[in-house]
């Protein structure tokens, strides 16, 4: 069983900055991957940024230099840092934590935290 639990959206104005955290608990084996999705009223929910177990990064374009992802091994905590933030970022953002095997992979979702930013 494991559990996600994600902080750190909120209101934040043009410019500014947020730093989203994912808690894992329970136990964890074969670990994949840890990654952000966000998704925009009437849109689809997107890859935002992804870190694999091996440490290699990929972010979708709209983000590429504003954002950083990164994790804390110890903890089983994945972090989202949220710079120069624009309106168009606004959205619910979820952490995502896969694990498996390449024959069969399963993913764990958090519940989802508002990020709104202001013109």
């Amino acid at each position: 069983q494991v559990q996600l639990v994600e902080s750190g959206g909120g209101l934040v104005q043009a410019g500014g900055s947020l730093r989203l955290s994912c808690a894992a608990s329970g136990s964890i084996f074969r670990l994949n991957a840890m990654a952000w999705y966000r998704q925009a009223p009437g849109k689809q929910r997107e890859l935002v940024a992804l870190i694999t177990n091996s440490g290699s990064t990929n972010y979708v374009d709209s983000v590429k230099g504003r954002f950083t992802i990164s994790r804390d091994n110890a903890e089983n905590t994945v972090y989202l840092q949220m710079n120069s933030l624009k309106p168009e970022d606004t959205a619910v953002y979820y952490c995502n934590l896969r694990v498996g095997s390449t024959w069969y992979l399963q993913d764990y979702w958090g519940q989802g935290t508002q990020v709104t930013v202001s013109s």
